[in-house]
């Protein structure tokens, strides 16, 4: 997959998204690539992913419209931490946790770019959260480890290799956006239920909106005292014409614009520490990258509502 953007036009006053400085000790925001894939249930390329999508963000600007309009570079210091190497397998998970960890001590939002779905459970342990919100078709509740276990796991397991110590998130402040029919079930329902994690259905988030999800979200997954909250966002909760690179995406999921404010909304709350992009296989994407590019907007609107915070 090759977005072209050394074809790009230059201009000085229209200045481009990505090729942040690397991470120095100091920010506001980090991005760091996590190209977890070994244990995907499916075949994937996804360990391209973070490749691509620093390689795709220069195709957007960095300007928030207002009004006024603000330039996210003057306002925010974003930096690029490179890749995790062999993020999978205990060893792997790790070095995400130890990166994480001192990512997340020194800048108010590290941005995980995964890689298959397996890098929540590192990348939310490396943050300390507390609380956890997804974006997501599946429950990801499976037995064992691999992309469909993340958030299971977060719940029962704690990781025999970790080199530090590492706490459970109480499934009572797990919240989960977008779980869809046809692709889960009745047994991970159940599981969900049991565990009284709250779901809220692709069906419940489009009657009630947005606003309404996104406040009670972070009501439950922000609860507590000194609250931290992980975002997973997996891309495959999205319709297929517009994720056509998620193997899992099904056609009637959300649509791109939906996304977008889903990930501003949630990261505009200052409990948010962390995030994930997950489940785009760059190799299998559409001609036009429109999976990758709406994932490096993703990247784009986590860093907006971080701005917005003020």
């Amino acid at each position: 997959m090759s977005t072209h953007t050394a074809q790009l036009s230059n201009d000085p006053l229209w200045p481009r998204a990505g090729s942040w400085p690397a991470f120095d000790g100091i920010a506001d925001a980090v991005v760091l690539g996590v190209p977890t894939w070994r244990t995907s249930l499916s075949p994937t390329g996804a360990h391209a992913t973070p490749a691509a999508i620093r390689e795709t963000l220069p195709r957007y600007g960095t300007t928030l419209m207002g009004p006024p309009a603000i330039e996210l570079d003057e306002v925010l210091r974003i930096a690029d931490a490179g890749d995790v190497a062999d993020p999978d397998g205990s060893a792997g998970e790790a070095r995400v946790i130890s990166r994480v960890r001192e990512l997340a001590a020194a800048a108010k939002l590290v941005i995980a770019l995964g890689g298959d779905n397996s890098l929540t459970y590192p990348t939310a342990l490396g943050a300390e959260a507390t609380g956890l919100i997804t974006f997501d078709a599946h429950f990801d509740l499976r037995d064992g480890v691999s992309n469909g276990t993340p958030v299971r796991r977060l719940v029962e397991d704690i990781p025999a290799a970790s080199p530090v110590d590492t706490t459970r998130i109480d499934p009572t402040r797990i919240v989960q956006i977008g779980i869809a029919d046809f692709a889960n079930s009745a047994a991970y329902a159940r599981r969900a239920a049991d565990w009284g994690i709250r779901v809220i259905t692709l069906d419940e988030l489009r009657r009630r909106g947005i606003d309404d999800v996104i406040a009670e979200a972070l009501d439950l997954a922000g609860a507590g005292a000194d609250p931290r909250i992980h975002l997973d966002i997996d891309v495959d909760v999205c319709d297929r014409s517009v994720a056509p690179g998620c193997p899992a995406s099904v056609p009637g999921g959300l649509q791109a614009w939906e996304l977008r404010a889903l990930t501003r909304a949630v990261a505009s709350d200052s409990r948010v520490v962390s995030a994930d992009l997950a489940e785009v296989d760059a190799t299998a994407d559409a001609d036009d990258a429109r999976t990758v590019r709406l994932a490096a907007l993703c990247v784009l609107e986590l860093l907006a509502g971080l701005a917005a915070r003020g």
